[in-house]
């Protein structure tokens, strides 16, 4: 996705993009973006897609800073990468900021940055100086600012076919340094075993089955697994693995299987628990949130909260009651904030 101040290039970025690498989309398809809910959040994103030849890109482009700031946070757009795109004639602005400091609480694991218009800068000097701030910003917020590709160019100027340097071989240039420095995502399958138990059923002469969808990684019969969240940990063995009524030797990341387990009662495991490859997850009871507040029109509340608040928190396939506090110095959240927090569960969660 694109990310940073607004005004600065993002969208007139990604149509040079899609001009060169994809099926041109021009700036006025891309700045309409369609309204979508997710999540009961109306958030307006515009989906663009293009390939190199490395790889098969899926763009995301929002028109308002408060759509990133939702969008970002609900992860209603996960991104593997982003692309910052600074305007050399401002420099790092608010927003610039504020997007990194997303990108890094939402887990964005890498970013490349497009310095925009700098064609509206004479002097180079004036233009080494940007890069240091965007290079300082990005490593003040945990991003290797010294080893991020900064590609400079003129988004416009690859629109309009004008002064090819800046124009066109930067926008390849940019898309050269994406597919070189943005890791490939890690597929599913090949990370440690997680399902989150949906259901638990007692076969009489066969013992417990646990239901649910694989979230990432296989699990294999025979294999060893922990149960994690709401009790102390235990330890039980799969002991065969079911999927269609079929019987099987294992199930994969995206499969609905039926678990059966060596040794655990109908009463020792329930909905909400993950059965999870050992020593691979933790159970927390505190955590940090960066949350998006609903306004009353998208479903959320009509009035403000305070510390100590007492809301559920969905997990995958439970809730649990948490206790909110607030930062210091901030009285009180209003629906439509976004705001960091932290939060204390009543039991833990994996």
């Amino acid at each position: 996705g694109t990310i940073g101040h607004v005004d600065h290039g993002k969208t007139s970025l990604t149509a040079a993009i899609t001009k060169y690498f994809g099926e041109f989309k021009a700036y006025d398809q891309i700045d309409a973006a369609p309204e979508e809910r997710a999540r009961g959040i109306t958030i307006s994103t515009a989906h663009v897609e293009y390939e190199t030849e490395k790889r098969h890109y899926a763009h995301v482009d929002c028109p308002g800073h408060a759509d990133y700031v939702k969008n970002m946070i609900t992860g209603a757009a996960q991104m593997d990468g982003a692309i910052l795109v600074v305007s050399a004639a401002d420099g790092p602005m608010p927003q610039t900021r504020e997007h990194i400091l997303l990108a890094r609480q939402v887990g964005v694991p890498a970013i490349v940055v497009f310095l925009n218009k700098v064609d509206q800068v004479d002097d180079a000097e004036l233009l080494e100086l940007v890069e240091l701030e965007v290079r300082e910003l990005l490593s003040k917020y945990d991003f290797p600012g010294d080893d991020i590709p900064i590609v400079k160019g003129s988004a416009l100027a690859a629109l309009e076919d004008k002064d090819k340097s800046i124009g066109e071989d930067a926008v390849r240039l940019l898309m050269s340094e994406v597919d070189n420095y943005i890791p490939t995502p890690e597929r599913p399958v090949d990370q440690p075993f997680l399902m989150p138990i949906e259901d638990v059923f007692s076969i009489s002469g066969r013992g417990t089955v646990v239901t649910g969808r694989v979230e990432r990684g296989v699990i294999k019969v025979g294999e060893e697994v922990e149960i994690i969240g709401i009790r102390p940990t235990s330890k039980t063995t799969v002991t065969g693995v079911e999927m269609f009524r079929k019987l099987l030797d294992q199930g994969q990341a995206g499969d609905n299987i039926g678990a059966l387990l060596r040794g655990i009662d109908r009463e020792g495991i329930e909905r909400g628990q993950v059965l999870a490859k050992p020593a691979s997850v933790t159970p927390h009871t505190r955590f940090k949130a960066e949350a998006y507040i609903l306004t009353k029109d998208e479903g959320g509340r009509h009035t403000p909260f305070f510390t100590n608040y007492r809301p559920q928190f969905y997990f995958r396939t439970t809730d649990v009651t948490g206790i909110v506090t607030l930062p210091e110095g901030t009285e009180m959240v209003m629906p439509g904030d976004n705001v960091a927090m932290d939060v204390s569960l009543i039991v833990p969660i994996a």
